[in-house]
């Protein structure tokens, strides 16, 4: 009932979202800006989008070699097909799913995996912080003023109020556990939680010792310009975008990305909204050529991870051992 219930509030709030980004759109103007699109440079961008799934999963084994385990390139790649899938019907349930992939088939402690998983996470956010202060530097007084405006302060007030509440409470839970730790460990249950974070700790602490350094590094950067190069073709795509410069799709590389993390099922009307919110209040295009664009952007990759998802399901049902 508890998973039920949380399935529903997050396909609610994506329902509520794609009503935000559709309400003030003609659909007789919907439809016949779609027909206008160059779909040949949207299947570029769904080469590139697949190509982004290879690369992190190639990137993903480096830093579970460096825990001590083997996984075969098709065992990583179908993880990560499979994560993306996942995301579609729990939202950020994919990177316990493909944590659990590779428990089952290859064999590697759940708990490891899950620590690898959150260290590839953290450079991520990290990378993304980076080409957000890079972008808005070029920029500020356009991509800044958005940052600040919409996205900021909205936050900033969310948190108002119960910053400070949820602050004090993590930390008297922290001291509470310190102070009695050594009769927690008494209890089977905290036993398990303790054994637990330090698989964690451990598939994070392998992040120090990453063999190949640097082909881990030029993972990660062909990975970002994959996820460049698939929103810059789907900007050529469209006549109402197409002469927006390289800069341009960086910013909507970032604002999609936001969309993308979002706590909704496969980013379903997160994305749609905060990329139509960019394109309208940033480049002053139409709410309904920029709910086109968002449309095709998002659908398109989404197809793309569903078929891959797909794929690899049936692949693992078909071979157990993935050997690519």
């Amino acid at each position: 009932m508890k998973k039920t219930v949380s399935y529903l509030l997050f396909l609610s709030l994506a329902v509520v979202l794609l009503y935000l980004s559709f309400r003030e759109v003609k659909w007789s103007d919907f439809w016949e800006g779609l027909q206008t699109a160059n779909y040949y440079w949207i299947l570029l961008s769904m080469l590139f989008g697949a190509l982004s799934f290879w690369i992190r999963g190639m990137r993903w084994r480096l830093i579970i070699r460096s825990a001590g385990y083997q996984v075969s390139k098709g065992g990583a790649f179908d993880a990560v097909n499979i994560a993306f899938l996942t995301n579609f019907a729990i939202p950020r349930a994919g990177e316990v799913a493909r944590c659990g992939v590779l428990t089952k088939t290859a064999k590697v402690p759940f708990d490891t995996l899950l620590g690898t998983v959150v260290l590839e996470r953290l450079f991520d956010l990290v990378c993304l912080m980076v080409i957000t202060i890079i972008v808005i530097t070029l920029q500020w007084s356009v991509f800044g003023l958005f940052m600040e405006q919409q996205l900021w302060n909205p936050f900033i007030k969310m948190l108002h109020g119960n910053f400070i509440m949820i602050l004090f409470a993590i930390v008297a839970i922290i001291i509470l556990i310190f102070i009695f730790r050594k009769w927690l460990k008494n209890f089977f249950v905290f036993k398990k939680i303790y054994d637990f974070a330090m698989g964690i700790y451990n598939g994070l602490k392998s992040g120090y010792h990453i063999k190949q350094k640097m082909a881990f590094i030029c993972y990660t950067m062909v990975l970002w310009l994959l996820f460049w190069a698939t929103c810059r073709c789907t900007m050529l795509a469209f006549p109402a975008v197409m002469h927006l410069n390289s800069v341009d799709a960086l910013f909507l590389m970032v604002v999609g990305g936001l969309g993308w993390v979002a706590p909704v099922q496969g980013g379903i009307g997160a994305y749609h909204f905060i990329v139509t919110l960019a394109l309208t209040s940033v480049y002053s295009i139409s709410q309904t050529q920029g709910i086109i664009f968002a449309t095709i952007s998002h659908e398109s990759q989404a197809v793309t991870m569903i078929l891959f998802g797909l794929f690899s399901l049936i692949r693992i049902y078909l071979n157990p051992s993935h050997k690519l």
